[in-house]
């Protein structure tokens, strides 16, 4: 993300602010406000959340170019989209036909709305559906975002995964594809399945179109669910074991 360092400053400079004053004011080290505005530091979302709040603007004014070429997550650029257009989230999720709460979550980055729901949350924003959705569901992408949201570095993360900083770069700038060894060394560091780095964007959504609603229902339920979470931790010689005990079963009498 692009952050407009000398906007900051000339904003800063327009209410009056010394460095001390803002940095107080978002909560911030004053060294480490000094470097953003001088653009050696690239701030987190956070931090720019707590900077547009202390200068009273709107984030869009921050972060230089489109929104949609920042990088940022679905659920950042409909915020900062929304925010822009000066529409609260009632009005988009009016808009869109939505619930408040479920807005709220697909903000949060909590879900990833279906496609029908993609498009109208698009149209409410006048937008493309295309200018939400970006890069934003890679496997790097992904692997950025969790990472700077827990305020790692790339070597601190490799460091912890035990693998090299070299790596985690290329992984996150989508020029190499981990191993599934390596997959579940840094989804264990991070704290999430290896599901949640390869599933696509909507994916479970349109798997889910697809089946009958027997199988949806029979999907949905706590024993069905806590199999499912197991499943995504296997190691890919225990999911074939699984595969053949699946395949043994169905050629056996036992119903």
């Amino acid at each position: 993300m692009i952050v407009r360092g000398e906007q900051i400053r000339a904003l800063r400079e327009e209410r009056g602010y010394t460095l001390q004053d803002l940095a107080k004011r978002a909560n911030l080290s004053l060294s480490y406000l000094s470097e953003i505005e001088r653009g050696s530091k690239r701030p987190s979302l956070k931090t720019i959340d707590k900077l547009a709040a202390a200068l009273n603007v709107s984030k869009a004014q921050l972060i230089k170019g489109d929104v949609t070429d920042t990088g940022l997550s679905l659920g950042d650029k409909i915020r900062l989209m929304r925010s822009e257009k000066g529409l609260s989230p009632q009005d988009l999720a009016q808009r869109a036909g939505i619930t408040l709460s479920y807005l709220n979550e697909i903000e949060r980055g909590a879900v990833y709305p279906a496609l029908n729901t993609l498009k109208k949350i698009a149209e409410g924003l006048d937008t493309a559906v295309s200018a939400l959705i970006s890069h934003e569901g890679s496997l790097g992408h992904k692997l950025k975002s969790l990472r700077e949201e827990y305020g790692l570095t790339q070597a601190q993360l490799a460091n912890l995964a035990g693998v090299t900083a070299g790596l985690i770069g290329q992984i996150e700038h989508g020029k190499v594809q981990p191993s599934l060894k390596t997959l579940e060394k840094i989804s264990e560091v991070m704290g999430v399945s290896p599901c949640y780095f390869i599933m696509e964007p909507g994916a479970v959504d349109q798997m889910l179109s697809l089946m009958n609603p027997e199988l949806r229902e029979m999907l949905m339920h706590p024993n069905v669910q806590a199999v499912l979470n197991l499943v995504c931790n296997l190691n890919e010689k225990e999911m074939q074991f699984i595969l053949n005990f699946i395949q043994l079963f169905k050629r056996s009498e036992i119903s």
